[in-house]
């Protein structure tokens, strides 16, 4: 049987199903490709999807809570061809993490971000910031059954995360523990919090924000295929099945090549390094690809300049 003839919607199926990859490597023109990932491996795609956890919202909805463009001090004409955060502020950008089987993408990326800009704040290295503070003590998020970017950001505004040290990520069995009062090592129970938090409108603006502030959380659309991305730059191939929202952290774009969908984000995952290019990811740049320009919507913070603790 070809594999035009075979069924590859079904839920029941493998995620690395070898005949499934085969397939999406030999779609006419796709800019990216397939390979089995470790992440998934002995995964069904109804396994899988309980680690989308992101429930989105189009930017449409939190215009009210943007930055006016005055905030951003780079004119258009000023926005260079490409751009790295890693490169840009180097040994600042936190490495890759792993949610494992919890769907906490929503906490990962949104602590992940503020930790990059607390570390670009103050112009050191700084310590990883707790995504379990969030799956764990934010009330109006859902633990491992998913949250909501702006819901996430109002935490960190408001209460502020621990450091990773103090209180470890142990939901990625997909049970959150009880929120923690202190830490599990000698260090004080200090919470670092953002100063203020704003949704991001359109993909010029999204530019702007990263080069003058640091990486940005967005939430996207994940179509079936993309769980088997390896490499390349993504784009979800025709009649395709939704399998969820998830949330992630661009960290920079690019342009390669001359062809339609030559324009990309660079994007960090939080599914290991063995998962994509290292971990990372490039997607489809201005064409609001799975919605990663409008769904998240797009978020971030800045960072309060001091410490604040909270005694407990």
């Amino acid at each position: 049987m070809g594999t035009a003839q075979l069924d590859f919607t079904a839920g029941s199926m493998q995620v690395n199903d070898p005949a499934y990859v085969a397939h999406l490597n030999t779609v006419e023109g796709s800019l990216w490709k397939a390979a089995p990932q470790d992440f998934f491996e002995g995964l069904s795609f109804d396994d899988a999807r309980v680690m989308l956890g992101t429930q989105l919202s189009h930017i449409s909805l939190h215009l009210n809570a943007t930055l006016p463009d005055s905030a951003y001090g780079v004119a258009d004409d000023e926005v260079p061809f490409e751009f790295d955060a890693r490169k840009q502020w180097q040994q600042l950008i936190h490495p890759i993490r792993n949610q494992q089987r919890c769907g906490s993408c929503w906490a990962f990326s949104a602590s992940e971000v503020l930790s990059d800009r607390v570390a670009i704040a103050s112009g050191k290295p700084s310590p990883v910031l707790s995504p379990e503070d969030l799956v764990s003590c934010d009330k109006k998020d859902h633990g491992c059954g998913g949250g909501m970017l702006p819901a996430a950001w109002q935490y960190l505004t408001t209460t502020g995360i621990v450091t990773d040290a103090c209180f470890p990520y142990s939901a990625g069995g997909g049970q959150a523990p009880t929120c923690a009062t202190k830490c599990v090592d000698s260090e004080s129970f200090v919470r670092t919090m953002a100063d203020h938090a704003y949704a991001i409108n359109g993909a010029a603006n999204m530019q702007k924000d990263l080069m003058q502030n640091g990486p940005i959380q967005v939430g996207f659309l994940v179509y079936r295929s993309f769980m088997l991305y390896k490499k390349g730059i993504y784009h979800k191939h025709p009649k395709e099945p939704e399998e969820g929202g998830h949330a992630v952290k661009i960290v920079g774009w690019g342009v390669e090549g001359h062809g339609k969908f030559s324009k990309y984000w660079t994007v960090a995952n939080s599914w290991d390094t063995t998962w994509g290019e290292d971990g990372f990811f490039r997607i489809v740049r201005g064409k609001d690809e799975c919605g990663i320009e409008s769904m998240g919507p797009p978020y971030a913070g800045m960072p309060k300049v001091a410490l604040e603790e909270i005694v407990v």
